[in-house]
């Protein structure tokens, strides 16, 4: 069995403060409480893209991506995929 879940937020960039809007998604067989997610979301609310995928996968473990467009760029990260 398998859990999704999934979450958009927006963090600052450290550079140069412009707001990011993230899209993340998480798979696990575990319970995750979604007000944990929430919460790991606003910690990282002014954080490099790799550091905050770092720091959900950390928390939650599973398996995750994390996608956002960063000043013209589009960014995923996966974490947990190996």
């Amino acid at each position: 069995m398998s859990n999704i879940y999934r979450h958009q937020f927006v963090s600052r960039c450290p550079n140069n403060q412009q707001p990011i809007v993230y899209a993340l998604e998480i798979e696990t067989d575990a319970m995750i409480r979604v007000e944990h997610i929430v919460t790991a979301a606003r910690v990282n609310e002014c954080a490099f893209h790799e550091s905050i995928a770092d720091d959900f996968h950390a928390r939650f473990g599973g398996r995750q991506t994390l996608k956002a467009h960063h000043h013209g760029v589009d960014i995923e990260t996966r974490r947990g995929f190996e």
